[in-house]
């Protein structure tokens, strides 16, 4: 198995790229395997980002009406409490699992309202 070659963080040579760089300017790796890897030194050992070349990126491809439908009926379920079956306006904590309403209930009924 061959090693990757490794740069220090902020020192990849040009023609590098990671998966955030490449989005930023509409590409994709496109298939392509890790080129090379940046190395940021901490203490617990090193943090690590995979780079891909750029001139063997792929475009992005555009939005279609169909997955922009299916992105939104995801985030519409993501704000969709699943107790009260409302629409909460935000996406529901995952720690809650449901809207903060129907998590924290008031034990003498009012609605919080005063």
């Amino acid at each position: 198995m061959a090693t990757l070659p490794t740069y220090r963080w902020h020192l990849a040579p040009d023609g590098y790229a990671t998966r955030r760089q490449l989005r930023a300017h509409n590409l994709r790796p496109g298939g392509q395997d890790v080129a090379a890897q940046l190395e940021r030194p901490r203490r617990r050992g090193p943090l690590v980002a995979y780079l891909y070349r750029v001139d063997l990126a792929k475009p992005v491809p555009p939005m279609t009406p169909a997955r922009w439908a299916a992105l939104a009926k995801a985030n519409t379920a993501r704000r969709t409490c699943p107790k009260c079956r409302r629409d909460a306006g935000y996406v529901i904590p995952t720690a809650l699992g449901t809207c903060v309403p129907c998590a924290y209930l008031d034990p003498h009924g009012s609605e919080g309202n005063v």
